[in-house]
C-alpha cells in the first residue's frame, strides 16, 4: 500500500543519518492534525508541496473535531483531524472527492 509522492523539507544532517539516497525506501509520518481537507481545490493554486487527491471514506465525529479518512489512489489512506464545523462547512460525506493538503514542513521521514 502506498506509493504517494510526498515532498518533505529534512535537514542535511537527518538525510545523512537517516542513510536516504535517491530511490531508497522511506516512509512519511504526517500527524492528522497537520492535514487540510480540500474540496473543489483542482487546478488552484496552493502554497503546499503535497496535494494528495481522494475520495472520503469515512467522517468520524467527536466531541469538538471530526476525523476525516481519505482513501487516496495508489491504496493508502491518510486521516485528518478538523474540526466538526469544517465538515459542515465543507459538507463532507463518504464518497465525496476531496484532497488532503499538506505543507512539506509537516512531514516526518522515516525508514
Amino acid at each position: 500500500m502506498g506509493g504517494e509522492a510526498v515532498v518533505a523539507i529534512i535537514t542535511n544532517s537527518s538525510v545523512e543519518t537517516l542513510r536516504l539516497t535517491e530511490g531508497s525506501a522511506a516512509f512519511a509520518i504526517i500527524k492528522a492534525s497537520e492535514v487540510i481537507v480540500g474540496k473543489g481545490v483542482d487546478g488552484a493554486k496552493l502554497s503546499a508541496r503535497n496535494v494528495l487527491p481522494g475520495v472520503v471514506e469515512k467522517v468520524l465525529d467527536g466531541a469538538v473535531n471530526s476525523e476525516v479518512e481519505i482513501q487516496l489512489s495508489s491504496g493508502g489512506s491518510v486521516v485528518a483531524s478538523i474540526t466538526k464545523q469544517s465538515v459542515k462547512a465543507l459538507g463532507l460525506q463518504k464518497g465525496d472527492q476531496v484532497s488532503a493538503i499538506i505543507k512539506a514542513s509537516k512531514v516526518m521521514i522515516g525508514v
